[in-house]
């Protein structure tokens, strides 16, 4: 083995101090859309007196807070003028149809913070230092927050997950949402297929928000609301298809397993299961969003990781599914049918 160093013209000691440096990323953007600079910066580019004006804070907070934002690429600043990017007008003010600004509610809560600041001590136990099973403990609150703030992120799968639904199963069907959360899933399937029934399940505080949002898309009708655990309530049935969105990566595969066998049992015949998941390649660090979505159930689970198709495969085979049907792409995620 050769002893030679690396060539230093190679090596980049940025990378050092960009990665102990990026909380400070993460805070600058939570302030930003805690004090609302990009609705401000919405009524129309304008200095820092303008804009602390316009989100009531300081002028020396203002500046600095721009500058910074600038310097990433979230904001563009001429002389003293500062202005939207093609990003932040899209996703990060909040009158703009796609704005993601409300994913601050989960991704900047305090149970979501926590683990970082302990990562070493969870590396060396494997589980996350949140009490008991971690994000997934019983009625953890922070579902809530999930449910109200969340749907932006989900929001480009939803049409493509409700599209291989119906298009496996057409005309009337009955459809279990498991971890309903929101309920957006559930609601795209009964917008598009007039003769669908959805039944959401999740905590019973969660579900308050999907009945709202059912009751906003008119399809409160079509709906039934079933709170309780996955693992522990009667699941009724038969379904003609039964929803995993964003649910499997928090719990290891053997639990995968067992839950997978009660959703089977729960099938009527040809009955499907349509699965969303952060999915990586076999390598585990391609593409990048769906590998490192791993390195969140490793802070926030007892047992979770983000799994590669052919995990998914395994397990559904394991469960008494014949397999999955070849998957969807949907931007960092992909909808995986499991077929009967």
């Amino acid at each position: 083995m050769s002893s030679a160093l690396p060539n230093v013209q190679d090596a980049n000691p940025g990378f050092v101090f960009e990665t102990l440096l990026a909380y400070q990323r993460t805070a600058a953007l939570r302030a930003a859309i805690e004090v609302n600079l990009f609705g401000a910066l919405g009524a129309g580019p304008a200095d820092a007196r303008t804009l602390a004006a316009r989100c009531k804070v300081s002028e020396r907070g203002a500046r600095i807070l721009c500058d910074y934002l600038t310097t990433l690429g979230v904001m563009e600043k001429d002389g003293t003028i500062y202005r939207h990017t093609p990003t932040s007008a899209v996703f990060l003010d909040p009158a703009s149809p796609a704005s993601m600004a409300s994913i601050v509610g989960l991704l900047g809560h305090p149970d979501m913070l926590r683990p970082w600041e302990q990562l070493t001590e969870i590396v060396r136990s494997g589980r996350t230092v949140l009490p008991g099973e971690g994000s997934v403990e019983p009625e953890n609150p922070v579902w809530v927050e999930f449910a109200k703030s969340m749907v932006p992120m989900v929001a480009p799968a939803i049409v493509p997950l409700a599209e291989a639904v119906v298009t496996h199963r057409p005309g009337a069907i009955r459809v279990l949402d498991i971890a309903a959360g929101h309920g957006m899933f559930g609601i795209g399937i009964a917008r598009l297929n007039p003769a669908a029934h959805i039944v959401a399940l999740d905590w019973s505080s969660v579900l308050e928000v999907a009945k709202e949002n059912a009751r906003a898309a008119g399809v409160l009708e079509r709906m039934e609301f079933l709170p309780g655990s996955a693992f522990d309530v009667d699941f009724g049935g038969p379904y003609d298809a039964v929803l995993l969105t964003n649910f499997l990566h928090h719990f290891d595969e053997e639990t995968c397993v067992g839950l997978l066998r009660k959703i089977r049992s729960a099938l009527a015949p040809g009955g499907i299961t349509a699965t969303l998941e952060f999915v990586p390649n076999e390598d585990r660090v391609t593409p990048t969003m769906a590998a490192q979505f791993s390195m969140m159930m490793l802070g926030t689970t007892a047992k979770g990781d983000a799994y590669t198709l052919r995990d998914l495969e395994r397990m559904h085979v394991a469960a008494g599914f014949s397999g999955i049907a070849p998957a969807i792409p949907v931007g960092p995620q992909t909808v995986v049918i499991g077929t009967t």
